[in-house]
């Protein structure tokens, strides 16, 4: 009988599975070419003018990085103003990248221990300036290290190179006053995903906004989800290619690592508002959810 029924709730996971990945709408893009799993990784490492990137911060970059990796960490790709985190000036992403040996005949491998946040926000970054040439190692150094990769304090030598950012991508992004503008009159075909955990969103979130984990296009080790299960995370909220997709944080570096999950699944109108959480509140003519039973507090979570 257990196994009678074991068979059962076998075949109604299979059937929901093709449900979900053949009667949603087709993909608008390409799927699977933005993340690679290590074992990838190591083969495009022999390859010339490969550059491995940790984009842990430098502290945890000094104790323990895979082999041959330079580092980028999210503080040198952000500027403070109006709020934190936001997208740098080009010629600061040139500076950054041309430091750390990478030109712009460059593959760009990126890899952290941060549930693939920080990897994502540099992947990010380069795209929005028209820099495509470039990967995210799934799961991070913990992969890598599984893969036989191995992992030293040692800091490699690099030569400097020359890197020139192409014109910001403004199609890739949204402004606050454009949210806001969506809030009041919503367009058809339009989503806003709030990808902060449950409990910030509870505690405040930008009306419309649709709740959606970054967390949960991972596994629990940190490796993405693959597409077909990003594709049903997402389809069972009613989010298909056809929509216009906005996702954001507490900073958008969350935010990024969901924008880096659908690009790689096949979404391609996809947009990132930057400012976030922070921006938003930091208006006080914006206003904000809150969820029944839940207290406001504008200062909640230490996440970006």
């Amino acid at each position: 009988m257990r196994r009678s029924i074991s068979i059962f709730l076998s075949l109604i996971l299979v059937l929901s599975v093709l449900v979900f990945t053949s009667c949603g709408p087709a993909p608008a893009g390409e799927q699977g070419t933005e993340i690679i799993d290590a074992e990838t990784a190591v083969q495009l490492l022999a390859v010339e003018n490969t550059v491995l990137v940790d984009a842990n911060n430098g502290v945890t970059y000094k104790k323990r990085h895979a082999e041959g990796a330079v580092s980028i960490p999210r503080t040198a790709i952000v500027i403070n103003d109006p709020v934190s985190n936001m997208l740098p000036p080009a010629s600061q992403l040139e500076v950054v990248m041309g430091a750390a040996g990478i030109g712009n005949d460059s593959l760009v491998l990126i890899y952290d221990n941060n549930k693939n946040m920080d990897a994502a926000r540099l992947w990010f970054t380069l795209k929005v300036y028209g820099y495509d040439n470039v990967k995210v190692i799934s799961g991070g150094l913990n992969s890598l290290a599984a893969a036989g990769v191995e992992v030293v304090k040692t800091v490699p030598a690099v030569v400097p190179a020359s890197f020139k950012a192409g014109v910001l991508n403004q199609d890739m992004l949204i402004s606050s006053k454009d949210v806001r503008s969506n809030v009041e009159n919503p367009p058809a075909d339009y989503v806003l995903i709030d990808t902060r955990s449950i409990e910030e969103y509870n505690e405040g979130t930008i009306p419309g906004s649709v709740y959606l984990d970054f967390s949960g296009n991972n596994f629990s080790d940190s490796t993405f989800r693959p597409v077909n299960q990003i594709r049903i995370r997402y389809l069972e909220k009613k989010i298909d290619y056809n929509d216009e997709v906005v996702m954001y944080c507490k900073t958008s570096i969350r935010g990024a690592q969901t924008y880096l999950a659908l690009y790689n699944a096949g979404y391609r109108n996809l947009k990132l508002y930057d400012g976030a959480w922070m921006e938003w509140t930091a208006n006080p003519m914006n206003p904000v959810y809150v969820p029944e039973g839940a207290a406001l507090n504008l200062n909640a979570a230490d996440q970006s």
